[in-house]
């Protein structure tokens, strides 16, 4: 009689386990969606705060103007360090240049 009752038992607590899981799966996946977007933004963040030096072309874009604009702004006296053939500007001089030319 007692095998009867510990059938009994286990499927009742595999009923119990499978509808835990049924509602418990949906939230996990949520979660995980928000932590994946919570990532996202917080690598987003750490690379522009790792990438203080950009190349012409990030910096243009940067800026918001064309390449050919950005080599203007070089030829009135915009920062850019140079070193052999590997030229960056950081974000503060764009932004300390364009401060200064604005009126």
């Amino acid at each position: 009689m007692s095998n009867k009752f510990e059938k009994l038992d286990n499927i009742v607590v595999t009923e119990i386990l499978v509808e835990f899981i049924n509602k418990v799966i949906p939230e996990l996946k949520r979660l995980m969606g928000e932590e994946k977007v919570i990532r996202t933004e917080n690598h987003k963040h750490s690379n522009q705060m790792h990438n203080e030096w950009l190349s012409l072309k990030e910096a243009a874009k940067y800026a918001g103007v064309s390449y050919n604009t950005f080599q203007t702004f070089r030829q009135m006296g915009l920062k850019v360090c140079e070193i052999g053939n590997v030229k960056r500007v950081s974000r503060k001089e764009i932004d300390k240049f364009l401060e200064t030319h604005s009126y």
